[in-house]
């Protein structure tokens, strides 16, 4: 799930565990807020309009606000449940990630409910929180088989030559497979995905004011100012000179 990396987190809700025995059968109705919920042990199958999840010790689960589902307890176990609020639509699925150290999330679950008896440390626990959320999209499978992608692209964005073969090659898969799973996890073609980054980059120069448009566009990795001015201004709706105007960072 993409949306995990773009999350706006904004209230933390609820921190508490349930103990959920063999054979229980529940109806969640209307869920009042999201929640991610993780298996200390046993396990528990989610059931929303006839798609089963499960939840178990190798599975964290989010659970979509807004949404009715049934839950049936297939091994009694221990569930810590973090409800939360965030802006604009995260998932209407009940959606599994794979995790790697169950027991991490669960030390880091611990920590923010202990944070949690004193107002002052709400920031604390959503540093915590966040970082939860990045690493169960960094384990996801199809994120673990893009990173060496993505890690490329970081370094060499502004390389106007850069092809979604060269970041196949990173991957050590097909070209045609690499595209087909790049845009099935992040809803965007690799191409698409070079060019944002090759925007926003441009947009933290241009706010700086440092540089002329020309030696923008060549950071950046456009072949050309012009291929540059007409690409940033069908993304913003502006020009590279009129963003730098409105939003020129002033420095003393």
């Amino acid at each position: 799930m993409d949306k995990l990396t773009k999350i706006i987190v904004t209230d933390i809700r609820e921190l508490f565990t349930v103990t959920s025995p063999k054979g229980r059968y529940e109806k969640i109705q209307n869920r009042k807020s999201y929640g991610l919920s993780f298996c200390a042990d046993g396990q528990i199958t989610y059931t929303l309009e006839g798609e089963n999840t499960v939840s178990d010790r190798e599975h964290a689960i989010i659970l979509p606000q807004g949404q009715t589902y049934t839950l049936h307890g297939d091994k009694t176990g221990v569930f810590p449940v973090i409800n939360f609020t965030c802006a604009g639509l995260l998932c209407d699925k009940i959606t599994a990630f794979p995790i790697q150290d169950p027991e991490l999330y669960i030390k880091d679950f611990e920590q923010m409910k202990a944070l949690s008896l004193f107002e002052e440390n709400r920031i604390e626990i959503m540093s915590i929180f966040y970082h939860m959320l990045h690493r169960l999209s960094a384990q996801s499978s199809l994120s673990n088989t893009l990173m060496p992608a993505i890690k490329y692209l970081e370094e060499n964005y502004s390389n106007p030559n850069l092809t979604n073969s060269d970041l196949a090659q990173q991957c050590s898969i097909s070209e045609i497979y690499f595209r087909r799973i790049f845009t099935e996890h992040y809803n965007v073609t690799p191409r698409q995905f070079i060019i944002d980054v090759r925007i926003n980059r441009a947009k933290q120069l241009l706010a700086d004011g440092a540089l002329k448009i020309c030696a923008v566009a060549e950071r950046c990795g456009f072949s050309n100012q012009y291929h540059f001015c007409r690409v940033f201004k069908e993304k913003t709706g502006l020009t590279p000179t009129e963003y730098m105007k409105q939003n020129r960072t002033y420095k003393i």
